[in-house]
């Protein structure tokens, strides 16, 4: 695409009324950000950002993992390098016990620069977590407690390790 200062204006435009309707989303008002969203991709169809809120109320207010997995699959063909919608698809595939389609989905999001790795890592974990994977999983947690500076997160990643290990002796 060719940028011009009117496509550079555009653009602005769309991230701030995007950055409005993200804050009314955090906000509770969840009518007027989805409002918002589909007014951003009228205007523009490829505006992937407001694709994957729109999948993650689908999928956490809704309860509707069809509209949700199709809105993130937008806002990864639109926006492929927006990391946000890696974190939440993946959680809707976990979710859903698509555990081939996770795996495909983090191996993308690693090669994504900005990519969080205790994100990856830990999205790792919890499916092979549930898969009963225990040692896999343990792995991935003390990956995921490696990536981060927040110890609140880090000890979160400890405790499910501490977790896997009760499970392993069960």
């Amino acid at each position: 695409m060719k940028f011009s200062f009117m496509n550079i204006g555009k653009r602005y435009r769309l991230e701030e009324k995007f950055n409005k309707a993200d804050q009314d989303l955090k906000a509770g008002k969840i009518e007027a950000a989805v409002e918002a969203f589909e007014a951003i991709l009228k205007e523009d169809p490829t505006f992937g950002k407001a694709y994957n809120h729109l999948g993650w109320v689908f999928e956490t207010k809704v309860r509707d993992f069809e509209n949700a997995e199709k809105n993130y699959k937008l806002a990864l063909e639109h926006s492929p390098a927006y990391t946000a919608v890696y974190k939440n698809y993946a959680i809707l595939l976990s979710t859903l016990g698509r555990f081939d389609d996770l795996k495909s989905l983090l191996e993308k999001a690693k090669d994504i620069p900005g990519m969080d790795k205790y994100t990856l890592y830990n999205e790792y974990a919890i499916m092979y977590e549930q898969l009963e994977e225990y040692n896999m999983a343990v792995n991935y947690y003390r990956d995921a407690a490696k990536a981060t500076m927040n110890d609140k997160i880090m000890r979160a990643a400890m405790d499910s390790i501490e977790r896997c290990n009760i499970k392993m002796s069960l």
